[in-house]
């Protein structure tokens, strides 16, 4: 099928309320420009290079998000525009998107990635690190970032129930947070979980950012 009619069925499966990260990463300029024909704005890219590239040559009012591992010898390059950060998994990765978007003069939306995933490839804060992070106070120092929320992959398992229970512990991670240490912060509002796989399981639990990438632009051309 077409990026055309696969972006429409995606679309019919995400309620309002829910925001689409269109994962374009790999993929032509030419296919995002399609989506984009469609009025989608959100696109995401996990490759520093790739997003500078993509950014100076497509239209200037997508929001583009960073969703993959991001190297601290790379924020600079992509501070001066980027809308969101969704994988930050350390304190001292926060801090050095903060200096670099001090000096572009910008405040960054950032999530904090939690490992809620049964495998060590994966990266982020545990529940308790977070916890600590967060009730410690020490982010309210850094005047040039905003934690949105917080981001999560789940498990690479056919066993539905196991990836159900890592969201809701996001999930749940969140509610907490926003109903004491945010609750005054408007802006720590985004739960970013589920991919082409499970976001149908993660809207059910509460997601409201989904990444989507393989369902709407197929195979990608590594």
């Amino acid at each position: 099928m077409s990026i055309t009619t696969n972006l429409q069925l995606v679309r019919q499966n995400i309620p309002s309320g829910v925001r689409l990260v269109a994962v374009s990463k790999f993929h032509q300029n030419e296919s995002i420009e399609e989506a984009y024909d469609l009025g989608q704005r959100i696109f995401g890219e996990s490759r520093v290079q790739e997003l500078t590239a993509k950014n100076e040559q497509l239209p200037n009012d997508i929001e583009w998000h960073f969703i993959g591992h991001l190297q601290t010898n790379k924020i600079k390059y992509i501070t001066p525009f980027v809308s969101m950060i969704h994988a930050v998994d350390s304190e001292r990765l926060l801090s050095e998107i903060n200096q670099s978007a001090q000096k572009s003069n910008r405040v960054i939306s950032c999530l904090l990635q939690i490992h809620i995933a049964q495998e060590d490839t994966k990266y982020g804060f545990s529940i308790d690190e977070c916890t600590e992070f967060v009730t410690s106070g020490r982010w309210k120092n850094l005047e040039n970032i905003e934690i949105a929320g917080l981001m999560g992959m789940a498990t690479l398992t056919d066993n539905t129930e196991q990836v159900r229970n890592e969201f809701r512990s996001l999930r749940n991670l969140f509610l907490e947070l926003k109903s004491t240490t945010f609750q005054e912060n408007n802006y720590f509002c985004e739960l970013s979980m589920g991919m082409s796989d499970d976001y149908r399981l993660a809207i059910e639990e509460g997601s409201t950012l989904v990444r989507i990438g393989s369902t709407i632009f197929g195979t990608r051309n590594y």
